[in-house]
């Protein structure tokens, strides 16, 4: 593999790219079963009549919203930060699911349960941007 990435930048990959992959198979077939159970047919993105299978949809709509950010944040801190990018990566997702999880019942009580994903993704955030100014730095 190229010389010039870190010896642990494999764990960033499969944390961040294969987590996020797998995470969205996960929530796109929560989707394909709200569907099926609601009769929501597609082209349909969002019902006019059923808010539960809308809070399915949106859930998933919302993880799509963020995954640009997630992973290009994620690549660049693994640059300078691999181990740590792991741990937020996989922080993040955790994260997510638990959101996710929360936004299905219907409730926006239950929406707020963000704490995890928001660590995941402000560490990576975070190191993503000092590795940005390191490079402006030297």
């Amino acid at each position: 593999m190229a010389s010039f990435l870190p010896k642990d930048y494999g764990y960033v990959i499969l944390s961040g790219v294969g987590g996020a992959f797998a995470l969205n198979i996960f929530l796109a077939s929560r989707v394909g079963k709200a569907r099926h159970e609601r009769n929501v047919q597609y082209p349909t993105l969002y019902s006019t009549t059923d808010d539960q299978f809308n809070c399915v949809q949106r859930a998933h709509a919302n993880y799509l919203d963020t995954l640009p950010f997630f992973l290009s944040s994620s690549l660049i801190a693994g640059l300078e930060q691999p181990r740590a990018t792991a741990v937020c990566n996989v922080i993040y997702l955790i994260g997510r699911l638990v959101y996710a999880r929360g936004y299905y019942t219907g409730d926006p009580q239950k929406r707020k349960r963000v704490v995890l994903l928001c660590i995941g993704f402000l560490g990576n955030m975070g190191m993503a941007i000092y590795a940005g100014a390191k490079l402006v730095m030297e």
